[in-house]
């Protein structure tokens, strides 16, 4: 058991749950709400990991954060290091990869709350900000937290960004998908199989814990 792997794929996966969370609430409300010039091209652009091949997409994130790419080279002028092949170039690619995953289920979520319930708080007197936070993010939980346990999960499993991306440095970049692949080409069949039913309970736990918790604020908000 790769526990070094393990531990490096829950990091991964609770960094990118972290940043996306904001990034996923506010795009996700914009794209409900707004109507503007472009929208579809936005929404293509987010829904575009879904259909390009991981290696497809890894290779130009790759070429994107070489160091001879404008990302690059400001990342090592910032920070002193190169963005490929580091765990920050790793969570970079995770986010960008993610974000059809932290949207969508967002944005259908903002796009179910009627529109007399948003237009009743502005009547109520209350802020854009307090409609948010008292109003739209309640009614919307169900769908915040679905986006984040798939966001979550498909972190934990996701193998050719990672391998295209970041490689398989130990401690930096492995991920358990990736130590599964290399047990498996080691014909470690035991460790491989070890790691993958480790991966499918934590996957599992999480699924199911979202449908509990979106059924149970479904009722309560019901």
């Amino acid at each position: 058991m790769d526990w070094a792997a393990f531990w490096l794929s829950m990091r991964l996966g609770v960094l990118t749950v972290a940043i996306l969370l904001p990034i996923g609430v506010w795009l996700g409300r914009l794209l409900a709400y707004r109507e503007f010039r472009g929208k579809e091209i936005v929404e293509g652009l987010v829904a575009l990991p879904l259909v390009l091949p991981p290696t497809v997409f890894g290779y130009y994130l790759l070429v994107s954060f070489g160091a001879t790419s404008p990302v690059g080279q400001l990342w090592q002028n910032v920070f002193g290091h190169q963005l490929a092949f580091t765990f920050e170039g790793l969570l970079v690619a995770s986010i960008i990869f993610n974000l059809p995953f932290a949207i969508q289920p967002m944005q259908r979520a903002f796009e179910a709350i009627p529109d007399d319930v948003r237009e009743a708080a502005q009547c109520c007197g209350l802020s854009p900000w307090q409609a948010l936070l008292r109003v739209e993010l309640p009614l919307a939980w169900p769908g915040i937290l679905t986006a984040l346990v798939l966001c979550f999960a498909h972190t934990l499993g996701e193998f050719g960004i990672v391998l295209m991306v970041g490689g398989s440095i130990p401690g930096e970049t492995k991920t358990i998908a990736i130590a599964i692949y290399d047990r498996v080409q080691a014909f470690d069949d035991a460790s491989a199989a070890k790691m993958s039913a480790l991966l499918l309970a934590v996957s599992l736990i999480a699924i199911t814990a979202t449908f509990y918790f979106s059924r149970r604020i479904g009722r309560r908000l019901g």
